[in-house]
C-alpha cells in the first residue's frame, strides 16, 4: 500500500513540477533515474571491473596481462587501492556539476540508485570509516557546504561502511585544481592538509578517503600522506567521478 501511495505522490509531483535531465535538459518521464533521461542514462559510463586498482579507471577490452594505467602512472599512490563510480564526462560530469556548483543535493537520490546497481563499489566500502576530503574554511563559507561530506554520508547510508569521520582539515588555502596540469596540481596541494585536533585514529581499521572527482589523484594523495604520517595503516580512496 505504501509503495502505491509513493508512486501516486511521485506521479502527482511530476505532473505539477516536471523534472528535467541535468545533462540535456529534456523531460524525465521514464527511466531508472530521476534526473537523467533514458538517453543520457545510456551514455553514463560506470567504472566496471576490470579497472585500475589505484584510480578505478576501467580497462576497456580484454585484459590478459597486467596493464599500466595512463591516468595514474606518475602518481606513486600513498593509499593502498582506489575506486571510482563513473566517468566524469557527459552525463556524469553534469551530475557532479549540479551538486558542486548549483547545490543540487537532489542528485544524491540518483547516486543512491547507482550504488544499488554497482555491488563491486559497495563491497569496496564495507567495514571502512569514510573520511571526506575537506574544504578550506574560506571555500566552505563561499560554497556553504562540502560536497565530499554529502557524498560520504550517501555512501554510508547505502553500504556497510562503519561511519563518516571528518579527520582532516585543509590548513592552507589553495587555488582551484581545475585548470592546473599534473605537476602544478601536485605542488598546489602539497602540505595543504592537517589532522583534525579531535581525530581519534584506531589501529587495524580501514579508512577510505572520499572525494567527488579523481583527476590526477594529487588531492587524495596529499590527504593520504597526512593520514599515513598520523599512523593509519589500512588506507583506500574512492571518488564518484573519474575526470
Amino acid at each position: 500500500m505504501q509503495a502505491v501511495l509513493r508512486a501516486a505522490c511521485r506521479a502527482a509531483a511530476d505532473l505539477l513540477f516536471p523534472r528535467n535531465c541535468v545533462h540535456c535538459a529534456g523531460p524525465v518521464e521514464t527511466g531508472s533515474y530521476q534526473y537523467l533521461c533514458p538517453a543520457c542514462t545510456r551514455a553514463l559510463q560506470f567504472c566496471e571491473p576490470p579497472a585500475c586498482k589505484t584510480c578505478g579507471y576501467p580497462y576497456f577490452g580484454s585484459v590478459i596481462a597486467p596493464r599500466e594505467c595512463p591516468h595514474c602512472a606518475e602518481l606513486e599512490p600513498v593509499f593502498d587501492k582506489g575506486k571510482t563510480l563513473f566517468l566524469a564526462k557527459g552525463p556524469g560530469r553534469s551530475l557532479l556539476h549540479a551538486l558542486k556548483y548549483h547545490q543540487g543535493f537532489y542528485i544524491l537520490k540518483d547516486l543512491t540508485r547507482m550504488l544499488k546497481e554497482t555491488p563491486h563499489f559497495k563491497e569496496f566500502l564495507s567495514g571502512a570509516i569514510l573520511v571526506p576530503v575537506p574544504l578550506h574554511p574560506t571555500k566552505l563559507r563561499e560554497r556553504g557546504f562540502n560536497q565530499s561530506e554529502h557524498l560520504a554520508h550517501t555512501l554510508l547510508q547505502n553500504s556497510d561502511a562503519r561511519a563518516v569521520e571528518p579527520l582532516l582539515l585543509r590548513s592552507e588555502f589553495t587555488h582551484s585544481q581545475t585548470h592546473l596540469d599534473r605537476k602544478d596540481r601536485l605542488q598546489n596541494v602539497k602540505n595543504a592538509f592537517a589532522l583534525s585536533a579531535t581525530a581519534n585514529l584506531m589501529n587495524d581499521t580501514y579508512y577510505i578517503l572520499v572525494d567527488d572527482v579523481f583527476t590526477t589523484g594529487s588531492t587524495l594523495n596529499a590527504c593520504a600522506r597526512t593520514l599515513r604520517t598520523a599512523g593509519v595503516t589500512h588506507l583506500r580512496a574512492v571518488a564518484i567521478g573519474h575526470g
